[in-house]
């Protein structure tokens, strides 16, 4: 375990939750805020007070939540982790300095402007920080992919509500278990898929189960990403570790290697030790609607193809096929993923200068009545041909609106109802697109037993459908 870089914070924040509140204008009646232990054990966060964040994974991605978070009144970060005291990302689209001390920096700024010589603590380890930061409510992680289990499921069992980036775990049977652990414990849970929490989502779905397109048999999706990785094999060179870096801390489950620039910090997604690739990165976002409105939970089959599998870089220009039976009023449907900038046919009988998604990203869905297009992140729909749209009387808004992805984790952690991405739903989004590695890397199609978690053609998936992991760092 690796010892606290600092973890001092502001003492009256500790003593705020505790002390004597003055009452009502007309009468002086003073009482204790009872300690949420009692109230409500670990997991309770009365609905007057803040929410304490803890954000482990201070990179780009983690930069960018925590100033959403600034928007937020209620919530409040209390401490950073990361085991890169910082990194500059001017090369890479997030721009800027990242790392544990820059988003310190900048929380303690931002908090100062109310709370004079607010403190933030830092940590590289988040086990450390987790056993010592008594006054932590929730996690967000924002780490790299292969470590998304390891700190949600430990967080979760120690009372912590978690908001995990995507896709919320790095193979198959980390996602059954973060569902599993996330029942049980009953937290405040969401992934960071936030066009899930839009208004275009909700449409595409109304639409749908109004059969504005009448049933829906196909469905393509896909994203121009991929490329983080070129070549075959781990790099050869052994440059030194950058000075203010932890890499055994970074490299946490996976198993002792060298460092190198092609996997940290930018270039990770390229590495299946790291990442899940294109689909991993992005069909949490743009299948996200098919998901949702065909209601497609797990798929009977899976195939996949690229121009060349390797065992440690992932794959650019692929293609995964899923196939669904019928359910329900639903009929069997196919679903298909491009990514790498692969895209699918333009539909027969459609003018070409009718686009489709958002040229870069986007999701078609094949009805036998007509189009639905969407962009990118659950982005709003349009019905294709342009006629039919301008035709279309629109249903009522029947699913409830979001308040804003943080907004509604927040709102749960507090005893609100559930967030709309929590790890019931967003877990099997994630097996299924995960699924699509697992047949790729073993170059079959897998015939799918879900209840099993079994590909009953080929016993050799099973090795792709979790992982070793080092001791210390078990999903458990």
């Amino acid at each position: 375990m690796q010892t606290a870089i600092m973890s001092t914070k502001e003492t009256n924040m500790k003593i705020n939750r505790r002390k004597f509140i003055g009452a009502a204008a007309t009468t002086v009646t003073a009482f204790t805020v009872v300690p949420r232990h009692v109230l409500g054990g670990t997991r309770f966060v009365a609905p007057s007070e803040k929410v304490n964040i803890a954000v482990v994974g201070t990179g780009g991605q983690g930069r960018t939540n925590v100033r959403a978070l600034f928007n937020e009144a209620d919530a409040r970060i209390i401490a950073v982790c990361d085991p890169r005291e910082q990194c500059d990302y001017s090369g890479f689209y997030y721009g800027g300095m990242a790392g544990r001390k820059p988003v310190k920096d900048e929380v303690e700024k931002h908090y100062s402007q109310k709370t004079p010589n607010f403190r933030c603590a830092e940590y590289e380890d988040f086990r450390v920080m987790l056993e010592k930061e008594k006054d932590i409510d929730a996690i967000l992680c924002a780490t790299p992919d292969h470590v998304h289990a390891v700190v949600s499921v430990r967080a979760m069992r120690m009372g912590k509500h978690v908001y995990c980036e995507k896709p919320l775990t790095h193979n198959v049977w980390e996602a059954r278990k973060v569902a599993q652990v996330a029942k049980e414990t009953g937290v405040a849970t969401q992934m960071g898929n936030q066009g899930h929490s839009g208004e275009g989502i909700r449409q595409t779905c109304e639409w749908i189960w109004d059969g504005a397109i009448g049933p829906v048999r196909a469905v393509y999706a896909w994203s121009d990403v991929g490329r983080w990785a070129v070549g075959k094999g781990r790099p050869l060179e052994k440059p030194l570790v950058p000075e203010g870096f932890n890499w055994d801390l970074w490299l946490g489950p996976r198993e002792p290697r060298p460092y190198h620039p092609a996997y940290a910090p930018h270039n990770w997604r390229g590495w299946w030790a790291f990442g899940t690739g294109g689909i991993g990165d992005m069909a949490c976002h743009n299948l996200d609607p098919a998901f949702w409105a065909l209601d497609l939970d797990a798929p009977i089959a899976v195939e996949a193809t690229s121009p060349g599998v390797d065992s440690e870089i992932t794959c650019y220009c692929t293609i995964y096929r899923f196939t669904f039976g019928a359910k329900g009023n639903r009929p069997p449907v196919k679903v298909t993923w491009y990514d790498g900038g692969l895209r699918p046919p333009h539909p027969d009988g459609l003018d070409p200068d009718q686009p489709i998604g958002d040229g870069a990203n986007g999701i078609l869905f094949m009805g036998d009545k007509g189009i639905i297009t969407c962009g990118g992140w659950g982005g709003a729909p349009r019905l294709l041909p342009r006629s039919k749209m301008e035709q279309y009387q629109q249903p009522p808004k029947n699913l409830p609106r979001s308040k804003g992805h943080h907004r509604d984790w927040l709102d749960a952690c507090k005893g609100g109802k559930p967030a709309s991405g929590n790890f019931g739903y967003s877990a099997r989004l994630t097996e299924l697109i995960l699924l699509g590695n697992v047949a790729l890397r073993t170059g079959m199609k897998l015939l799918w037993d879900a209840p099993n978690m079994k590909a009953t053609n080929a016993p050799e998936a099973d090795a792709f459908l979790t992982e070793k992991y080092r001791s210390g760092w078990e999903v458990d």
